[in-house]
């Protein structure tokens, strides 16, 4: 046995087969709650597997999931990794033209999409050369019906339910492709060992990793049950999924809703007594705020142990809006990438004041873009991770070239944000360096212009994007979104609020109210969007 995830996944079936592993709790009024044991979830991705081997998919090929949250894209990437397929993460929210070029880059074989996308689907797949076996889930619409494709529960129920498969390995890979919100997107290639000990904890995210693959069913069986994990944003985005697999990891208890509805989201948390929830920064966290302070006041939430994020930030306003209705929950906010995994969790004192404040993973360090020497204290440099790093971007290769090194023995990546370190090792995130705007040879990362903003009692949302200055180079401007009836403040009004929190050249010097912030599905920052926004508005 090996560090193989499909093989990881089985050795805890066997020793928790009858325990409840996944509940697909969906919007009440569709009867679509469905629950499955270990090893009902087992046999289902291995149907899935012998399909796919039937239709003469090998391994190594890969296949995209375009799909909503649901049963069929954990069982989808299941079977992917019993079958040695390699899943691949579609984003539901591309066009056609989008999906065309991600189908090709990704160089995709099979596809199992939902029903609702058939149109854009239909119009993408002619572009994808390689792509030459579809799996629809649900039934064709009327309006469009889509490409031919084979129904996915037919496909399923004619396929053996048992395992049978060849021997697998460490070296399969898992692809995670990132958002592609400030650039076009790209496939990131994990050895699923690495992925094991850099994305999932080695079998123990909070503590010691395991040390043989096969301790980690030894520790499921010697363990109890009664975690209840819920990853409310998109399985597309890679952190869910892998919050996913943490919990079938510890054998415990894995939640779904097909989409983000607060009100669903907190109905479910008390029905299924959740323990564990992760989201995407305050695009998630405030929406639940609003609904228990408003018409889901008194929620239990007794069961409730921590809320934790990743992929943006909660800020500090959010989370204190949060603690003040449900006292004695923790919240993290907590540090990765599709490119590292996790690397490390937000200090306490972490906000707008002193800035984001993180304490990283011993495989995590500050270094010099140039030289990858670490820097010294107090100086800025990019985030790295050693050790258990993704093999590089797929059929990228001078994109490999620039992000991914070895320093004597050790694989590296370098992330693309900046940081300093300080004295005692806490790591302060100034921001994705992409993003930096210069103004007048100061640097200003919006990240940290964000933060403040938000702390305004009327604003809702935040983005904070450079524009052109002939004086400056660049300025600070800002695009907020209001609170449902709060008036729109103005720019004089914002900067008055931040001038406290930042210094005064990080002050917006333009400010744009939009009726709402435009985001990824994830909650991830759409900055090319906001570049747009800001720089069509009026000087001022």
């Amino acid at each position: 046995m090996e560090y193989n995830l499909a093989d990881l996944f089985e050795s805890v079936v066997d020793v928790v087969p009858d325990r409840e592993a996944l509940v697909y709790a969906d919007h009440p009024g569709t009867g679509a709650e469905h629950r499955l044991t270990y090893a009902e979830l087992d046999a289902a991705a291995n149907r899935v597997a012998h399909h796919l081997a039937a239709a003469g998919l090998r391994p190594g090929e890969h296949l995209g999931l375009h799909l909503y949250n649901g049963v069929e894209y954990l069982q989808t990437v299941l079977g992917c990794l019993k079958a040695r397929v390699v899943p691949v993460n579609v984003n539901y929210r591309y066009v056609a033209d989008e999906l065309a070029y991600l189908y090709r880059d990704a160089d995709l074989a099979a596809l199992v999409f939902d029903a609702g996308f058939a149109g854009e689907v239909a119009k993408a797949v002619p572009r994808a050369g390689r792509l030459r076996h579809l799996l629809r889930v649900g039934p064709p619409p009327a309006d469009a019906p889509g490409p031919a494709a084979v129904p996915f529960e037919e496909a399923t129920a004619g396929a053996s339910p048992e395992r049978g498969f060849a021997a697998r390995s460490a070296d399969d890979q898992f692809i995670v492709y990132t958002g592609g919100t400030t650039g076009m997107p790209k496939g990131v290639m994990w050895r699923q060992e690495d992925l094991f000990f850099a994305g999932l904890g080695g079998g123990a995210p909070t503590g010691e990793p395991v040390r043989r693959p096969e301790e980690l069913a030894e520790r499921v069986a010697a363990g109890g049950d009664g975690i209840t994990f819920f990853p409310t944003a998109p399985l597309m985005h890679g952190t869910s999924t892998l919050t996913a697999f943490i919990g079938f990891d510890f054998g415990q208890r894995v939640v779904l809703h097909r989409r983000f509805v607060p009100g669903e989201v907190l109905r479910t948390i008390e029905k299924e007594r959740v323990t564990s929830v992760s989201l995407v920064g305050d695009a998630m966290l405030r929406p639940l705020v609003d609904a228990l302070a408003g018409p889901l006041r008194g929620t239990d939430l007794s069961a409730l142990f921590s809320v934790s994020s990743s992929g943006a930030v909660m800020s500090e306003t959010v989370r204190a809006q949060f603690a003040a209705l449900a006292p004695g929950v923790l919240l993290l906010n907590n540090f990765g990438s599709s490119e590292s995994g996790f690397n490390g969790t937000a200090t306490e004192d972490s906000g707008p004041e002193r800035g984001f404040r993180l304490r990283m993973n011993e495989r995590t360090a500050v270094v010099d873009p140039v030289t990858f020497a670490p820097v010294a204290v107090g100086e800025p440099g990019r985030i790295a991770q050693r050790g258990h790093v993704p093999l590089g971007y797929y059929n990228d290769a001078a994109k490999t070239a620039e992000t991914f090194f070895r320093r004597g023995d050790e694989r590296w990546v370098l992330l693309g944000d900046m940081a300093t370190v300080d004295e005692e090792g806490v790591v302060t995130v100034l921001g994705r360096g992409s993003q930096c705007i210069n103004t007048g040879g100061e640097k200003v990362y919006p990240e940290e212009v964000e933060q403040a903003l938000k702390s305004h009692p009327d604003v809702y949302d935040a983005l904070v994007a450079g524009v052109p200055d002939a004086t400056w180079g660049q300025r600070v401007a800002a695009v907020v979104q209001v609170r449902d009836g709060a008036p729109p403040p103005t720019l004089d009004e914002i900067r008055t609020h931040c001038r406290g929190m930042i210094a005064g050249y990080k002050l917006p010097r333009r400010l744009v109210v939009a009726a709402e912030i435009r985001r990824s599905p994830t909650g991830k920052a759409d900055y090319r969007w906001a570049r747009s926004v800001v720089s069509e508005a009026a000087p001022g």
